[in-house]
């Protein structure tokens, strides 16, 4: 029987070991991909701390994921061996709750979820239903790729579905994971951008990302800051601090809203005037469909948005989510097997 190297999680709050498996074959209407790139994510927590419903162990971790078919399993159309594919966050849908009822696959009631309902990237193999998949483009090379999966759709589809249109001030919180991708994306839309950190220590990287202003947070007021340049018609939050959110509130212009993609479980303190006054909004957004992450991918080799990654083989994933949870990576870990 032939066996591949994984990095799996036995228990909750265990190490990530080395392990070797079968290679898994594909059910009727999923794929087998061989993985080239493994994106590590913050939210990959949950399954190493048991911190999300439902979780069963050992499990392998993973939602950022590349590589090429390597097998179909039958009922399988659309892709074919040798085809180079993503695997996000969205690990597949019912088909046939309210929300696939009217083309909203990233809240599916039976939502799947890649690493958490089955085995994940942190492997050299995985399988995933086929609708998980998502077309890489020729573009892009597979560890940059990578983060795109998670942190690329998630900033890209906020957004895109943000009420922003060309010109808009919007401000992306955090220079970091997210903040990064955040901000290209930002310019590349034709938004006037800002970028809002809690030092001045990424002002110059801010600048070379496409940011057209930065407002360092520490110097004083961002919401007072915002105001001054107009207010914003949208805040992208893509740090995970409900308090570093706060101030931001009042920065907002008319209509302006405030995007969460940068998830904290602290409570966020905002009063109801701060909303009634201009029709502010304070919403989440999850990160998006397998076509969405096609859309993201295919903007980002278009307008080269791309993605700073440190590279780690396999063996290291350890290390490597460390160096992430730490918030020592500039700005994204990937495992390459």
């Amino acid at each position: 029987m032939a066996t591949m190297k994984a990095m799996q999680v036995k228990q909750p709050g265990g190490a990530f070991e080395e392990v070797e498996l079968p290679i898994p074959e594909p059910d009727r209407g999923w794929v087998r991909v061989k993985v080239e790139a493994c994106g590590i994510c913050h939210s990959d927590m949950f399954v190493k701390e048991n911190l999300f419903p439902g979780l069963e162990y050992p499990r392998i971790p993973g939602h950022e994921v590349v590589g090429t078919v390597d097998a179909v399993g039958e009922g399988v159309g659309k892709w074919r061996q040798g085809q180079r594919v993503g695997v996000g966050w969205h690990g597949g849908h019912c088909f046939n709750c309210e929300a696939c009822r009217i083309g909203d696959f990233a809240n599916c009631a039976e939502q799947k979820i890649t690493g958490m309902a089955f085995d994940g990237g942190y492997a050299e193999y995985m399988v995933a239903p086929a609708e998980a998949l998502a077309a890489v483009p020729d573009g892009l090379e597979s560890a940059a790729a990578a983060p795109l999966l998670c942190a690329g759709i998630t900033t890209f589809n906020a957004l895109r579905n943000s009420g922003a249109g060309p010109g808009d001030l919007v401000a992306v919180q955090g220079v970091g994971g997210l903040g990064h991708l955040g901000i290209q994306y930002a310019a590349r839309m034709g938004f006037r951008t800002v970028a809002v950190s809690g030092s001045s220590a990424k002002r110059e990287l801010a600048t070379q990302l496409g940011a057209h202003e930065y407002i360092d947070a520490s110097a004083g007021d961002p919401g007072e800051a915002l105001q001054k340049m107009g207010g914003a018609r949208v805040v992208l939050a893509t740090a995970p601090s409900s308090k570093a959110l706060e101030p931001l509130l009042n920065g907002l212009g008319l209509h302006g809203r405030v995007m969460i993609v940068g998830v904290d479980n602290e409570p966020i303190s905002v009063t109801p005037l701060q909303l009634v006054a201009g029709r502010h909004s304070l919403m989440g957004w999850p990160s998006g469909s397998s076509l969405g992450s096609e859309d993201t991918m295919n903007f980002s080799a278009l307008t080269g948005v791309s993605a700073m990654i440190e590279t780690f083989p396999l063996a290291e994933a350890n290390e490597a989510y460390a160096r992430m949870m730490e918030n020592k990576a500039r700005f994204r870990t990937v495992l390459v097997p």
